[in-house]
């Protein structure tokens, strides 16, 4: 069974894309979408995200296509969809293979559960921002990942450290933006991209969890929260 870059690979051959083209790719997120454009000879163009839906951004998509672009992979992020009307109009105006990416077919029921459960949170969090979702699009909340306001990095890593000490399982879902590793490592700035990574943290959502288990991720937020707000 091939890695998720592999399945990638495969339809970036599929389209023609191959050595001398280049492929947009987000850099919030896995290495999947860049790596796939490198197993078929392409270059990995990075672009910015959308600050709300940290999905890649249409219109930074837009301003990146050159003679040499080939193909756009929108990766649909923590369970939220890209934005694929407007990138579908983009690659039919440019000529652009667009293949979506990261979406995830599981039953019915876990999916509601786990809605259900990030609107319990949405409703009762407070000192951090909750996801925002576009309208007219439904988010599964693969992962249910807020932004802790303050100075960056060093308030949402002592915040996950407080939240970790009181017993609430939680990750950085993007330690590092893809174009600042040192595989894919470029000299440019994505200023939403970047501070996303400073800035978000993913709290538990499962489906599985009691209605005791979210108070306690909601009790725990919110007593360290509100000493964040006035940073915000």
């Amino acid at each position: 069974m091939g890695t998720p870059a592999d399945e990638l690979r495969r339809e970036l051959t599929e389209s023609g894309v191959g050595p001398g083209d280049e492929v947009i790719v987000p850099s919030y997120g896995t290495p999947d979408a860049a790596e796939a454009a490198l197993l078929v000879g392409a270059r990995p163009v990075f672009v910015d995200m959308d600050a709300d839906t940290f999905c890649i951004s249409p219109a930074a998509v837009a301003a990146a296509v050159t003679s040499r672009t080939a193909a756009v992979v929108p990766v649909h992020t923590f369970g939220h969809p890209a934005d694929m009307p407007s990138l579908l109009e983009i690659g039919a105006r440019h000529g652009l293979r667009v293949i979506g990416y990261g979406g995830v077919e599981e039953p019915a029921g876990e999916t509601i559960r786990r809605q259900a459960n990030a609107a319990y949170l949405d409703g009762k969090l407070r000192g951090v921002l909750t996801p925002r979702v576009a309208l007219g699009v439904e988010h599964t909340y693969q992962q249910y990942v807020v932004r802790v306001p303050g100075n960056g990095r060093p308030d949402r890593d002592a915040f996950a450290r407080a939240l970790r000490s009181r017993g609430v399982a939680c990750h950085v879902p993007v330690p590092t933006p893809v174009h600042r590793t040192q595989r894919f490592w470029r000299d440019l700035r994505l200023p939403a991209t970047e501070r996303a990574a400073d800035e978000c943290l993913a709290l538990p959502v499962d489906a599985g969890m009691s209605r005791r288990e979210l108070q306690r991720v909601v009790s725990a937020c919110n007593a360290l929260g509100g000493l964040l707000r006035s940073v915000a």
